[in-house]
């Protein structure tokens, strides 16, 4: 486990420990207490945050120097923005701010891209040391996307406090988080969903030639762990997700899969071992409400406390399927993870 450490003199660090707690927590972030010493489970590692004599001591924990640079960029974004007009030094330990790009980084040149379906395409991208997105554990990455017509890209680095520095507007890339279909020593597969309204992620899949450069940089996001009994549920932005895991089940496994999907999406490969249903669901009307929601409700459950709920979706769907699970199906946070994919109005994840 790597640690790196830090104490941020604050006018309030009580106030700013409780705001940044408060913000995580709209966002489905865990934490535990214990007196003032406050735990954040981050999905990549820990932070800890404790109030002391005027400052704020903050200590971050992770498996790897790309989960303490994450930690460390998350931890102190966060602190600056709650310290209310102050401009509040942050010194980490063992931590060096000099380099080029972060260490969980990878520069990569796009070398096919494939139709699956009519709103889906498969980008293969190759590049130097990309083993370490397939791993069976996290399932997403973020995605560096250049502006149009920049030969030449420039990447986000590490700051002096931990923070993300930036290029300027202009040369500044676009992020998008993706599933990574597939990933070997030299190669990363990504679906990308054709949106009615591309954004750069859906634009990009469109239009790049073999040869445009982009980065990588994860993995993160967990995937279902195993089960008696596995429920997936999505629209067709969590297909890649939902095939991956589907792919990764044992010959075994039981369980059920609720899609959100056109018919025209129905071509998209799954591979579901024998004992998993799949049903796909009609896509609802504008403004209607998604028939996830409904699915879920209705479904019969197993009679085993060993079972695992994953979902992925538009926010508003998800935090409704997230409020059922746990008052009305009393799951612990252990047993289910809803993450939202979207955001209606924008693309932002497949």
């Amino acid at each position: 486990m790597l640690i790196s450490e830090a104490t941020v003199a604050l006018a309030d660090p009580e106030r700013v420990a409780a705001d940044l707690i408060d913000h995580m927590t709209t966002h489905d972030v865990a934490h535990d207490r214990h007196g003032a010493r406050i735990i954040v489970h981050l999905g990549v590692g820990t932070g800890i945050l404790e109030p002391v004599n005027g400052r704020l001591r903050v200590r971050v924990e992770a498996e790897d120097e790309g989960g303490l640079e994450m930690l460390r960029s998350v931890i102190a974004s966060n602190i600056i923005d709650f310290a209310e007009g102050e401009t509040p030094a942050i010194v980490w330990s063992g931590y060096d701010p000099t380099s080029a790009t972060f260490s969980n980084f990878r520069e990569m040149r796009l070398l096919s891209s494939v139709a699956l379906t009519p709103r889906m395409r498969r980008l293969t991208f190759t590049g130097r040391d990309l083993g370490r997105f397939a791993s069976a554990d996290d399932l997403h990455v973020r995605l560096y996307l250049p502006p149009p017509g920049l030969e030449r890209p420039e990447w986000p680095r590490p700051g002096p406090d931990g923070r993300t520095l930036w290029p300027e507007a202009e040369r500044r890339p676009a992020v998008r988080y993706y599933t990574v279909r597939r990933a070997a020593a030299e190669q990363v597969e990504i679906d990308f969903v054709l949106h009615d309204a591309p954004g750069p992620g859906a634009q990009f899949a469109l239009t790049a030639e073999p040869g445009t450069l982009c980065g990588l940089a994860g993995p993160l996001g967990r995937a279902a762990p195993p089960a008696a009994w596995t429920l997936l549920a999505g629209d067709e932005t969590a297909l890649p997700a939902i095939a991956r895991m589907l792919e990764a089940l044992p010959a075994e496994a039981r369980g059920e899969v609720l899609l959100e999907m056109d018919e025209a999406e129905a071509a998209y490969p799954l591979s579901p071992p024998e004992g998993v249903r799949v049903r796909r669901l009609r896509p609802a009307g504008t403004g209607a409400a998604s028939p996830l929601v409904a699915a879920l409700r209705d479904l019969d459950w197993p009679d085993t406390p060993d079972l695992f709920v994953w979902a992925g979706c538009e926010f508003a769907v998800a935090r409704t399927l997230r409020r059922h699970l746990r008052a009305e199906r009393r799951l612990d946070r252990d047993r289910h993870l809803v993450v939202g994919y979207w955001e209606r109005g924008q693309a932002t994840r497949s």
